[in-house]
């Protein structure tokens, strides 16, 4: 048992060095490299008051004609290869800087505007329920006059699904307005997707709080430094989108309608509270590990007072044995008939006694 339990403390420690390790090893000085996707899906919804149609197609479709269009487009790259992207880019007349970033790994949360194009990158995050990790997806957002790219790494999740069903609802905001209003829809669905997160995670830490309250143990401490550690993915990935996210409030594109500022605003609200909530979390698990430490403490303290009661009961009978037990030739109550049975009732009176004490003292 005592192994089984060795072996699984071994493991987590080695998880928590490699989250660990995971987390902080980001030097921009040097340029990661990013596994290419095999495939890459582009799905186009095009929408406007009176109709919406959706397209898929392949990396060999040409996408000039979506650039001439009116009709308001949603172009949704799922899997980043470099060469498909740059052909992308070049056909909307991107600035290769937003490029590479669109093809970089590890980005700082940022808003650029540039060619006429706004530009802003930004991660999802997801939560594995299996090994209570952070996962992190980059996404990238590029805002044109009358369309909106999105690229995504992963093609089998996202948080857009809500914005697909109101897009096939004519009545719906979405498809009342232009490209701007859906580029806000996408940074808000991802915003609104941080909570989702943080309420998860917070499940963890109340779990976590019960059960160091009730029985801590090594498993505890362990926990408490993981969550810890998935606190800083968090803090990391979101205090960035507020500068984002003032970056569109301020803006004076023409491709942002005046109107369109109130919706960045309220975005702006939702991920400052989204910051404190973060903050929140994190003074909690400081307090949870102080906690911990009391919890270890207390218990420790109420080892030592048992074994302090017990030798203190445990002291008559040695004093008695030991005066009896002497080797002198004359002792009293040596030969006597009832020395025996004085002695022993000693040793279990006078203790009593010590319990009386003590209860009346309040020592326990």
């Amino acid at each position: 048992m005592f192994q089984k339990s060795l072996s699984y403390l071994k493991k987590f420690n080695l998880l928590t060095a490699e989250r660990t390790k995971e987390i902080l090893a980001v030097n921009p000085t040097i340029i990661p490299e990013r596994v290419e996707s095999t495939s890459t899906k582009i799905t186009v919804y095009e929408f406007n008051a009176e109709l919406f149609t959706e397209y898929t197609y392949n990396a060999t479709n040409n996408y000039e004609h979506f650039t001439n269009s009116n009709i308001i487009k949603w172009i949704n790259i799922e899997g980043i290869n470099k060469q498909e992207i740059e052909k992308i880019c070049t056909q909307f007349n991107i600035h290769y800087l937003v490029a590479e970033d669109i093809l970089s790994i590890g980005q700082r949360p940022k808003m650029d505007e540039i060619n006429n194009h706004l530009f802003c990158l930004l991660n999802m995050l997801y939560f594995n329920e299996q090994n209570a990790l952070l996962e992190t997806e980059q996404i990238s957002i590029v805002l044109g006059s009358h369309y909106v790219i999105s690229f995504q790494e992963d093609a089998l999740r996202d948080v857009f699904n809500s914005l697909r069903e109101k897009m096939k609802t004519a009545t719906t905001k979405l498809r009342q307005s232009g490209a701007d209003y859906l580029c806000y829809a996408l940074i808000d669905s991802i915003v609104d997707n941080y909570f989702i997160v943080m309420e998860k995670l917070g499940d963890k830490i109340e779990l976590l709080e019960e059960e160091i309250i009730r029985s801590p143990t090594t498993k505890s401490l362990a926990r408490i430094n993981q969550l810890r550690k998935e606190l800083i993915v968090l803090k990391r990935n979101i205090a960035p989108v507020r500068e984002l996210v003032n970056g569109f409030i301020k803006s004076e594109s023409n491709l942002l309608n005046d109107n369109i500022t109130k919706y960045f605003k309220d975005v702006y609200d939702h991920v400052i509270q989204a910051n404190d909530l973060v903050e929140n979390y994190r003074d909690m698990m400081i307090t949870m590990q102080d906690l911990y430490i009391n919890q270890v403490n207390l218990r420790m303290n109420e080892v030592m007072k048992v074994m302090t009661i017990v030798t203190c009961l445990l002291a008559p009978a040695t004093v008695i044995g030991g005066i009896f037990g002497m080797n002198f030739e004359i002792i009293p109550y040596i030969h006597n008939r009832y020395g025996f049975f004085i002695a022993v009732s000693l040793m279990l009176l006078i203790p009593v006694w010590m319990i009386y004490i003590f209860r009346k003292r309040g020592w326990f």
